[in-house]
């Protein structure tokens, strides 16, 4: 399961950055670009900040929180046993990667770089990007193998106790 794992980051990763780097190279900063109506709307912006611009300025402890994320995440991904959550952890893993890699390659420098943001949507006040939605989509499948009892190793698990 660790290699499912490792392929499912490293496309998140890699879609992630190919996306950024699109978003760089063809849209102007800050300028809507309608895509479906107001439905969906591509606007470039330079996040420093946390969901939502919150914590504007910390960005270096969002690098070293990611980064030890990304440790811990390696280091426990060999305890999954089930396709469910090693998909899990690497839309969880890809995502954190993604986001991180801004962090420390971006301007204005190393370790305080600005994250590159694009999708808006009506029912988000926030501008967000495919690793958000990587890290997203790893915890509403978190919730749901949780609520399921399915545990790392795949089995699901009822609740009842016999005696």
């Amino acid at each position: 399961m660790f290699g499912v794992l490792v392929l499912v980051a490293a496309a998140v990763l890699a879609v992630d950055q190919l996306s950024k780097a699109w978003v760089i190279a063809t849209l102007p900063m800050d300028t809507p670009r309608p895509i479906l109506g107001s439905l969906l709307v591509f606007r470039h912006v330079l996040n420093s900040g946390a969901a939502f611009s919150l914590a504007t300025g910390s960005t270096w402890i969002f690098s070293i929180i990611a980064t030890a994320v990304v440790v811990f995440l390696i280091w426990f991904a060999r305890r999954i046993r089930s396709l469910s959550w090693a998909a899990l952890f690497g839309l969880l893993l890809g995502g954190t990667l993604g986001n991180l890699t801004d962090r420390l390659l971006r301007p204005p420098g190393f370790g305080v770089g600005r994250v590159v943001d694009f999708i808006q949507i009506p029912l988000l006040p926030a501008i967000f990007n495919l690793a958000d939605s990587a890290i997203v989509t790893s915890m509403a499948l978190f919730v749901l193998l949780t609520l399921r009892g399915t545990g790392l190793d795949g089995v699901r698990r009822t609740g009842r106790h016999e005696d």
